[in-house]
């Protein structure tokens, strides 16, 4: 696998691989990732043919989908490992 590239986004590290016969886009933010993959083809076959697919649309959903795994992982840490007292600072008067 090598890396062909990046596409620029300020909330996101994009990179784009490129391995055999297949073209993978990569999102990062923070604790999260996504990977989404394309064959290589006659529409899909460079870095400019990924950043048309990967539009302004595309994009914002992939921001969504981002928003949405956030909360499911605080809402499985809320509820499987409850904060104690001890995890709280002291309070300054």
């Amino acid at each position: 696998m090598r890396i062909l590239g990046y596409i620029e986004h300020p909330a996101m590290k994009i990179t784009v691989f490129k391995m055999d016969n297949r073209l993978s886009v990569k999102f990062e933010t923070g604790m999260h990732e996504q990977t989404y993959k394309f064959r290589v083809e006659d529409a899909v076959q460079s870095l400019e043919d990924v950043q048309r697919i990967v539009d302004e649309a595309f994009q914002e959903a992939v921001l969504q989908l981002f928003r949405s795994m956030h909360m499911n992982s605080m809402r499985a840490l809320a509820r499987n490992m409850p904060r104690s007292a001890a995890d709280e600072f002291d309070k300054i008067i």
